[in-house]
């Protein structure tokens, strides 16, 4: 690709096919590309960036003189673009393959993975090497608040990446993070996810093994030691292994936790770490990326001001806002473990008077009822639970479709009130005339939810 000079991107206003269309740009590539919904942020930063962008799918918005077409991730078999780069024999790439060849041959890469807490880690570990005078690339699947944007492409040697074990593209079923060309590996934990990819742990832990696989000797992997699936997955790794957690059989344990509010303590190889984030969850993430900094060179005065000086990411435990004494919160958390530890971390963050979970089963895992027991004792911790109905549930045979009502029916088994509500504006009408001062309504979804933050905070009396 090295040689080819015009690069066509359908689906260009995706965050990570957008940064990487532009970062291409800069270094002198001709830059096209397309996509459905085209519209701001990422439209007026991809035409002050000079790249020129079509609205819609169509073979006649491929130039004559592209040499390469990007296809992003939710570009399927049926695309008019895509049909036609197969149609004419076109040399077509993934993304993730763009991104190796053009960013990460030769460079550091500290790859972050895992099911759960793979962007906060990412964001603290990110903003470690930053702090410290590294300037580092990144590409991470939300926008930490000190660094302003989810990637950044930088002359340095060192990039952070999210590693996601979603598939690649259409054509390639790999995971993304297969791509990475990693040093550092963290593999914060490892379960069950992406139900529309994977028809079982087993093949989860099958894409991790091959993640291992791929660390050189002379780097390193840092897994949750107190996982057992991570422990599985790095028997016979050929790369060093570090296991990292709370029990005293991992090689590097997190030792003396202290939680004071919004702060969070704890001790690694003897030296005394702080964050501005609550919970155990964040306490693991911020050890791994602690580990991870300690290993490419950052000294442990320089993370502890990083740990210190971290804003946090938007959409995780994000304040949204408060009103009557009521605070609205967004967090992403959409796993029903996920949902147990953002639980845990309001509880200790905020002690509520009541805690309110407005839960959008949204993701393609939750749509589904596989996890139908597991989401309902996760929001029995909660004092309060709403459920909104699933997002386009015709995407989901009924059979194998998550029940909102059962769900509701489980959790008030358990003595924890709920309630189902089809649509955002009843949602809003009930928690807004309920939650009184003192109250926190965290709100979980991995997508807009119809803005319902900004609605509730309007409709409190």
């Amino acid at each position: 690709m090295s040689d080819r000079k015009n690069f066509h991107f359908v689906g260009v206003c995706g965050t990570a096919m957008g940064s990487v269309a532009a970062a291409m740009k800069k270094r002198g590539y001709i830059i096209t590309g397309s996509d459905e919904n085209v519209y701001p942020p990422m439209s007026t930063f991809l035409e002050s960036q000079g790249v020129e962008i079509t609205a819609g799918f169509a073979a006649d918005h491929i130039p004559e003189d592209t040499d390469v077409i990007v296809i992003g991730n939710a570009v399927s078999r049926g695309n008019e673009e895509a049909e036609e780069a197969l149609d004419r024999k076109l040399l077509y790439v993934s993304l993730p393959e763009v991104l190796k060849e053009h960013f990460l041959r030769g460079k550091r890469n500290l790859v972050v993975s895992g099911t759960h807490g793979k962007t906060t880690t990412s964001s603290i570990l990110a903003w470690l090497l930053d702090s410290a005078g590294v300037n580092p690339s990144h590409m991470i699947g939300g926008i930490p608040s000190n660094l302003g944007q989810g990637a950044r492409f930088t002359e340095s040697d060192f990039v952070v990446l999210e590693g996601d074990e979603y598939d690649t593209a259409f054509f390639d079923k790999r995971s993304k993070f297969l791509h990475y060309l990693p040093e550092v590996v963290v593999v914060n934990n490892i379960e069950f996810d992406h139900a529309d990819i994977y028809d079982s742990l087993d093949e989860i832990k099958l894409t991790f093994r091959r993640l291992l696989n791929i660390v050189p000797r002379s780097g390193v992997a840092y897994i949750n030691g107190d996982d057992a699936n991570c422990l599985e997955v790095a028997e016979g790794a050929p790369a060093p292994i570090q296991s990292v957690g709370f029990s005293k059989s991992c090689d590097v344990q997190i030792e003396d936790v202290e939680y004071a509010g919004e702060l969070s303590y704890f001790s690694m190889h003897g030296e005394r770490y702080s964050i501005p984030m609550s919970g155990e969850f964040n306490v693991r993430n911020a050890a791994m990326a602690v580990c991870s900094a300690l290993f490419v060179g950052i000294s442990s005065d320089a993370i502890r001001d990083g740990l210190m000086s971290f804003e946090g990411i938007a959409r995780r435990q994000q304040l949204r806002g408060e009103k009557s004494g009521v605070k609205v919160v967004d967090d992403f958390a959409h796993h029903p473990t996920a949902i147990d530890l953002a639980i845990d971390a309001l509880r200790q963050k905020y002690s509520p008077n009541n805690l309110w979970v407005v839960f959008e089963p949204r993701s393609n895992t939750t749509r589904r009822n596989i996890f139908q027991d597991e989401l309902a004792s996760a929001l029995a911790n909660a004092d309060k639970a709403v459920v909104a109905g699933v997002p386009d549930p015709e995407k989901v045979a009924e059979g194998d479709r998550l029940s909102p009502k059962k769900l509701i029916t489980d959790v008030c088994a358990t003595g924890t009130p709920a309630w189902f509500f089809e649509s955002v504006d009843e949602i809003v009408a009930h928690v807004s005339s309920e939650a009184k001062s003192g109250d926190v309504v965290a709100v979980l979804s991995n997508g807009g939810f119809g803005g319902i933050h900004e609605k509730i905070l309007a409709a409190i009396k």
